[in-house]
């Protein structure tokens, strides 16, 4: 019978040590920066992996994910943890309904970025409200992660059965203006996908808002509930990377515990909409 896994009594500077090179070692052999987390966060994802792998130190955890990348994949994906679905929080799509997108239909062509898009729900709810507002086929939508696992699944357009209802429920509270019913197909006994036309307007690529640069001008971009897990060196490091993505008049929706207040561009935009975290650059 397998006893329960039971994390062993630690010296604190050791501990800080060794995570520390392990971090160091993830991004010099896989480029992916987590230096600048939040700790505490980061700490309990690491036990958590450790203990799932049958280790008892970081430093064993550091051999293993350095020489087995199936291994490193699976730290990836408790390190990087998404919460998404399609719709989540219904009032943001509905202000965005009423508000943004008649800006972007102005436009002759828009361009939105959504960063750190976990399996894609954000970037299709995107894509069915534009087609809805007849704004779609003027548009195009970059979906980008740093897990080339959730971007598989993105790509996949699955909607799992059970999510179903969930997701129906959502687009309805949103301003939907068709049967969500409309844009899937399946069946609850095998699995619905999300119609194929709508990642035609789509390009899903991995991205490290860490380490990497601005690759277009955006119109819009979404970056919400990504930057909770930074500290304030790395918020501010993002940030920067953001504006400079950002078209002048263009938007930034962030996660609703997210904000631009004591950053270092805090000035460079006026809010739209407080409860949905919604700026608008202006300088």
């Amino acid at each position: 019978m397998n006893q329960a896994w039971i994390a062993p009594e630690y010296d604190e500077q050791l501990e800080k040590l060794e995570i520390e090179l392990l971090l160091e070692g993830l991004f010099r052999a896989y480029g992916y920066d987590f230096r600048h987390y939040a700790f505490p966060s980061l700490r309990r994802r690491i036990w958590h992996r450790i203990g799932l792998e049958r280790l008892n130190t970081v430093s064993a955890l550091q051999e293993r994910v350095l020489h087995d990348r199936e291994a490193f994949d699976r730290l990836l994906s408790d390190l990087v943890i998404p919460v998404t679905e399609l719709f989540r929080d219904p009032g943001l799509f509905a202000y965005i309904r009423e508000k943004l997108a008649p800006a972007l239909g102005r436009l002759p062509f828009a361009r939105i970025w959504h960063a750190g898009c976990a399996s894609g729900e954000e970037a299709y709810s995107m894509a069915i409200l534009l087609e809805e507002e007849g704004i779609l086929s003027k548009s195009r939508i970059y979906a980008t992660d740093i897990n080339h696992a959730a971007l598989k699944t993105a790509r996949d357009r699955l909607v799992p059965c059970d999510r179903y209802e969930q997701y129906r429920k959502n687009y309805e509270r949103s301003g939907g203006k068709a049967d969500f019913a409309l844009y899937v197909d399946g069946d609850p006994e095998d699995g619905f996908t999300l119609k194929r036309r709508l990642n035609e307007r789509i390009v899903f690529a991995e991205h490290n808002l860490v380490t990497d640069r601005s690759f277009n001008e955006f119109h819009a971009i979404f970056c919400r509930n990504v930057m909770i897990y930074f500290n304030p060196e790395l918020r501010n490091r993002v940030h920067r990377l953001l504006y400079e993505s950002l078209a002048d008049g263009g938007f930034l929706i962030l996660g609703g515990k997210e904000s631009i207040s004591f950053t270092k561009y805090e000035d460079k935009y006026e809010t739209w909409n407080d409860e949905f975290r919604v700026y608008r650059k202006i300088g």
